[in-house]
C-alpha cells in the first residue's frame, strides 16, 4: 500500500499530539499513586480512549486517499447508524432505511473521485427528493412528517456534514503549501476539540451566568466567550504551519470554529435532551457515544470547509 506524502507541518503535529497525550497519561498515572483516595478511573478512562481517537484520525489522514475514505465514511456510518439507535423511527420505515444506508458509500464514493459537483448536492438534492418519495410508496401516512424530517436531518448531521471532512483530503495540496490538504484537517478537529475542553474549562472557572440553561446547564457565557477567544487565538497562531490562510483570514476560521463549535455542541445536547438520553451512546468509554465526539465538528466541518474552498479553491 502507498502510503501518502506526510508535509513536515504534518509530522510535528502528529508529534505534538502524541506528547500532549504522553504527558496527559504520566499525569493520570501520578494522580492514582500520589492521591489513592480519590477516584480518577475516569479521566484515565477517557485518556486511553483518546488514544484510540487520535489512532483513528491519524490512519484517517496519513494514509492514501482510499484508506483516508473508508476510515472516514466509517464514522460517518456509525454515527448515522447511532442517531438512529436513540431516535424514534416508525416500523414501517425499516425499509427505507436502506436507501438511506446506501446513501452513506455513494456519497463517499463521490469524494474519493474528488467530484465535487455531486459531493455538493447529492444529498441535500438527489436523497433529499428521494427518500420521501420511497416513504410514501409504503403507504403509511400517520407520522409522515415526523418521520422523514428526523431521517433527513439525521443524514444531513452525519452524513453530509462530516463528509466534508473527507473532501479536504482530496483538494489539491498545492494549494497548501504548509500542511497539504491533511494539514487543514488536523487544524479543523484540532480546533473544533480544543473549543470543547477550553469552553469547560473558562466555564468551570469562571462562568456564573447560564448562556443556554434549558438545553445545556452547565454552558455558560464566560465559557462560551473564552472558547471562542482561545480557539481564535490558535487558529491565528497555527494556520501558518498547517494552512493557505492569511492572519486575517484565520482570524475568522477560529471565531468561525468556536461558534459553529458551539452550536453543533448544544443542537446535539438539544437533541439528546429531547429524547432523553444522557449519551448518544457507549462506543467511547468515558466519552459516550461517537456524536457526543463529533457533535461540534458536524458543524464545524462544513462551514470551515466552504470558508476555506472559496478562499483558496
Amino acid at each position: 500500500m502507498n502510503t501518502a506524502y506526510i508535509p513536515f507541518n504534518v509530522q510535528i503535529a502528529f508529534m505534538v499530539i502524541g506528547g500532549l497525550l504522553t504527558v496527559a497519561s504520566l499525569v493520570s498515572m501520578y494522580l492514582v499513586r500520589a492521591k489513592p483516595e480519590r477516584d480518577y478511573s475516569e479521566l484515565r478512562l477517557r485518556i486511553k480512549t483518546w488514544w484510540i481517537i487520535v489512532a483513528v484520525f491519524a490512519t484517517a489522514v496519513l494514509f492514501n486517499r482510499t484508506v483516508s475514505v473508508i476510515v472516514l465514511g466509517l464514522v460517518s456510518f456509525l454515527a448515522f447508524k447511532e442517531y438512529l439507535s436513540i431516535v424514534p423511527t416508525r416500523r414501517a420505515d425499516h425499509r427505507v432505511l436502506f436507501w438511506a444506508y446506501l446513501a452513506i458509500p455513494i456519497q463517499f464514493y463521490w469524494v474519493w473521485i474528488a467530484w465535487y459537483g455531486l459531493f455538493i448536492i447529492f444529498i441535500p438534492v438527489f436523497v433529499f427528493l428521494f427518500l420521501p418519495m420511497r416513504m410514501i410508496l409504503i403507504g403509511e401516512n400517520q407520522g409522515f412528517l415526523r418521520a422523514i424530517g428526523t431521517l433527513q436531518w439525521g443524514l444531513m448531521i452525519t452524513v453530509f456534514g462530516l463528509s466534508h471532512a473527507a473532501f479536504m483530503l482530496v483538494l489539491p495540496a498545492e494549494a497548501n503549501p504548509a500542511g497539504g490538504a491533511m494539514g487543514l484537517v488536523i487544524y479543523l478537529v484540532f480546533l473544533t476539540e480544543i473549543n470543547d475542553v477550553a469552553q469547560y474549562i473558562w466555564g468551570k472557572s469562571f462562568g456564573k451566568r447560564k448562556i443556554v440553561p434549558k438545553v445545556s446547564p452547565n454552558k455558560t457565557v464566560a465559557g462560551f466567550v473564552g472558547g471562542v477567544l482561545t480557539t481564535t487565538a490558535l487558529a491565528v497562531t497555527l494556520a501558518p504551519f498547517l494552512t493557505p490562510l492569511t492572519h486575517y483570514e484565520s482570524l475568522g476560521a477560529g471565531i468561525l470554529c468556536g461558534l459553529a463549535g458551539f452550536v453543533g455542541d448544544v443542537t446535539i445536547s438539544a437533541l439528546k435532551r429531547d429524547i432523553g438520553v444522557k449519551d448518544s451512546g457507549s462506543l467511547l468509554p468515558g466519552h459516550g457515544g461517537i456524536l457526543d465526539r463529533l457533535d461540534s465538528l458536524t458543524y464545524t466541518a462544513p462551514l470551515f470547509f466552504h470558508y476555506v474552498y472559496f478562499l483558496h479553491y
